[in-house]
């Protein structure tokens, strides 16, 4: 039960990690300038390009997680 429980909160936090990773890089991908930002003149924010790296590494490493969990599911218990 609590693997269970635990495959999905890390399925969960991969998606939301992956919504950050849209949010804060994949959108502004184009607009990074040499020294990795990029200025959103309208809400007057600053994306950094070294964000996506964080972002995509913690869902990546989330969904991972979730998998192995997933996985020993399948497993029978010894």
């Amino acid at each position: 039960m609590i693997r269970k429980v635990a495959a999905l909160a890390l399925l969960g936090l991969s998606l939301v990690f992956g919504y950050f990773y849209y949010a804060q890089y994949f959108r502004w991908r184009g607009c990074f300038n040499d020294l990795g930002r990029c200025y959103e003149a309208d809400s007057g924010v600053v994306y950094l390009e070294q964000s996506g790296d964080a972002w995509l590494l913690l869902a990546a490493l989330a969904f991972g997680a979730s998998l192995y969990h997933t996985w020993r599911l399948k497993k029978p218990n010894r």
